[in-house]
C-alpha cells in the first residue's frame, strides 16, 4: 500500500520511516513548507515557556537567555526537541492543549507570565484557558507554513493514470486544505477525493468535509499513535 505523507519536513520524513516499519510504501512529498519567522523574542521576564509545536523550537538553539525556563510541552516529541535544543527543565504534557493547561495549572501558581512559542495558524488554546485561569500569556509567533507552489510532481505522477496511491495522511488543517486545492488545480480533484483520507482531528478532517470528501478515518486522539493504529485497521 502506498500512503502519500503530505506533512512537512522534518515531521514527513519520520513518519516515512515509521510507515516503512509497518510494512507501507510512503510517499513523502510535503505541501507546506515551516520557516521560522526569525522575529526577537519579548524581553520578559517569563516563568514558563508553552511548546504547542515542535517547529517552534527550529530557533531554539539561539534562544539561549532563556534555556533555563521550565518548558511545558504538549507531547512527547516535543518534550525531546526542546531538551535537544539545550533547555534544562521540560515537563511533558499529555498530548493535546487540554493536558496543556492542566499540566500548568499544577506546576504553576495563577498570575505567573507564560511565553506562548507558536505558528502563525495557531489555535486560541491552551493560551485562553490559561488566561481565563489567572496567567498572563504572551505569544510569540516563531514560525510560518508556506504552501508549496503547485502538487508535488511525484504525486501527480502516482495519480497515474494507473493510480499507484492508496491513502494520504493529514496531520494539519492546513495542510489538508492545501493538499485538496493543489489537487484541484493539477486537474486530479476526483483522484485526490477517491483517495483513503486519515485525519488528526476533527478539525483537521474539516477542509476534506467542506469539500465534499468523507474522510476514511479520523483519530479519537490527536497523535500520530492513535493516526497510525486507524490507517493499520484500515487494511486488516
Amino acid at each position: 500500500m502506498r500512503i502519500w505523507i503530505a506533512r512537512p519536513e522534518p515531521g514527513a520524513t519520520r513518519t516515512a520511516e515509521r510507515l516503512a516499519a509497518l510494512g507501507y510504501e510512503a510517499l513523502v512529498a510535503p505541501v507546506l513548507v515551516v520557516e521560522a519567522t526569525g522575529a526577537p523574542l519579548p524581553p520578559g521576564p517569563f516563568d514558563g515557556l508553552l511548546v504547542t509545536s515542535a517547529n517552534a523550537l527550529r530557533p531554539a538553539s539561539g534562544w539561549r537567555r532563556i534555556h533555563q525556563v521550565p518548558v511545558f510541552a504538549v507531547g512527547a516529541r516535543t518534550a525531546a526537541l526542546a531538551r535537544e535544543s539545550g533547555f534544562t527543565a521540560v515537563k511533558t504534557a499529555g498530548g493535546n492543549a487540554a493536558d496543556l493547561v492542566g499540566l500548568v495549572g499544577r506546576e504553576v501558581a495563577p498570575g505567573a507570565s507564560l511565553l506562548h512559542l507558536a505558528g502563525e495558524d495557531h489555535k486560541a488554546e491552551p493560551a485562553a484557558s490559561l488566561t481565563g485561569a489567572g496567567f498572563r500569556v504572551t505569544t510569540h509567533i516563531a514560525y510560518g507554513a508556506r504552501p508549496v507552489a503547485a502538487l508535488p510532481a511525484v504525486v501527480a505522477l502516482a495519480f497515474g493514470p494507473p493510480s499507484t496511491l492508496t491513502g494520504v495522511l493529514h496531520y494539519s488543517r492546513r495542510s489538508a486544505a492545501t493538499a485538496c486545492e493543489l489537487a484541484g488545480e493539477a486537474g486530479y480533484g476526483g483522484a485526490f477525493a477517491a483517495l483513503r483520507h486519515y485525519c488528526l482531528s476533527a478539525d483537521v478532517a474539516f477542509p476534506l468535509a467542506e469539500a465534499g470528501i468523507a474522510p476514511h478515518f479520523v483519530a479519537e486522539q490527536a497523535n500520530e499513535e492513535s493516526l497510525l493504529a486507524g490507517l493499520r485497521s484500515g487494511f486488516r
